[in-house]
């Protein structure tokens, strides 16, 4: 079986996932591509004999489209990702699934009428194998609970129209989700703090921050989030257990030495980095498609992550105050 992909949103991200489908993976064709800029659409569509449309609406009722990604951006998520459920249809949402909490609980009720798991959220970090590896050492035991996880998330520059509060609700909720796919528990406590901003920044961004954080069980985590550090797109996480730590190793494998020093190459952006992990996450989605089965985050982990980001929202707001983190009951059926 090929399933036939129907992408919502022909910017950036979404041209690098038609990419990855039609040179990389395995079982999948883009059918059709959606943008409010119909040409946009066409443009990424045409080359591949498929269908442009100038909405999410009409590319979910083609009767051709097997699954739907969407890589438009976070605040009109919802919209799509609820008429795709209604439709029947397996859908990939970028992150975040919604960037309101009463977003988010629309779309965990629509799926929970719906009967079956069928939105995956793109958190692809939950698919690089150094995050894997660190999962694998917490839940051995070999050394103790997780007592600390420190996290930084640096970006070489961002554009003018990027705000503080994108920050929180498109950067720092990678490691948000990641921590809470790391540690096992929910995230029930946060603030921002704001240390003293760099000059290399727009006027109106407060650059750098730091999200910190407890868990359910105690866990501190700290989160540098870095915009403009200029050298590259680098990212570091650490665990720390009762008797041992890992970390991420370095982004390359291949190291020059010379009278400069020892140095690795540094990725520049997110989509080189995270490459393999973007790989991981569709071949596998695209597999249980197939199958007709779930993979992947759920619609639950979106939820969670959008109500640590409007907790987090809420400090900043506030001058750095610890703001308590709200989470409905989690319903059976994502358990």
């Amino acid at each position: 079986m090929t399933v036939k992909i129907g992408l919502i949103g022909a910017g950036g991200m979404g041209r690098a996932h038609v990419e990855r489908i039609e040179q990389e993976l395995a079982g999948a064709r883009v059918v059709a591509v959606a943008d409010l800029n119909l040409d946009g659409a066409r443009a990424v569509a045409e080359p591949l004999g498929a269908k442009a449309y100038g909405s999410g609406a009409e590319l979910i009722a083609d009767p051709e489209v097997d699954a739907v990604i969407i890589a438009t951006f976070g605040k009109v998520h919802a919209p799509d990702v609820i008429a795709a459920v209604q439709a029947g249809k397996y859908v990939l949402c970028e992150k975040p699934l919604a960037t309101t909490i009463e977003d988010s609980i629309a779309i965990l009720e629509a799926e929970q009428a719906a009967g079956r798991k069928l939105i995956t959220v793109g958190f692809m970090r939950r698919f690089d194998q150094g995050y894997q590896e660190m999962r694998k050492a917490l839940v051995s035991g070999d050394h103790g609970y997780a007592t600390l996880v420190h996290c930084r998330h640096r970006n070489p520059s961002v554009p003018e129209n990027y705000t503080t509060r994108n920050m929180i609700d498109d950067t720092a909720i990678h490691e948000i989700d990641v921590c809470r796919y790391l540690l096992g528990e929910e995230i029930v406590k946060v603030r921002i703090d704001t240390p003293r901003s760099t000059s290399h920044r727009f006027e109106h961004l407060a650059d750098p921050l730091v999200l910190v954080a407890r868990t359910e069980s105690g866990v501190l985590i700290d989160d540098e989030v870095n915009v403009n550090i200029g050298f590259g797109y680098s990212i570091e996480c650490e665990l720390v257990m009762e008797q041992g730590t890992i970390r991420l190793g370095d982004q390359n494998k291949t190291v020059v030495r010379d009278g400069a020093g020892n140095r690795n190459a540094i990725c520049g952006s997110h989509i080189d980095r995270f490459h393999d992990a973007f790989n991981q996450e569709f071949q596998q989605w695209i597999r249980a498609v197939e199958r007709g089965e779930h993979t992947g985050s759920t619609a639950w982990d979106g939820y969670a992550a959008t109500a640590v980001v409007e907790a987090a929202l809420e400090s900043l707001d506030n001058d750095g105050r610890e703001v308590d983190v709200t989470l409905i009951e989690k319903p059976a059926f994502y358990n």
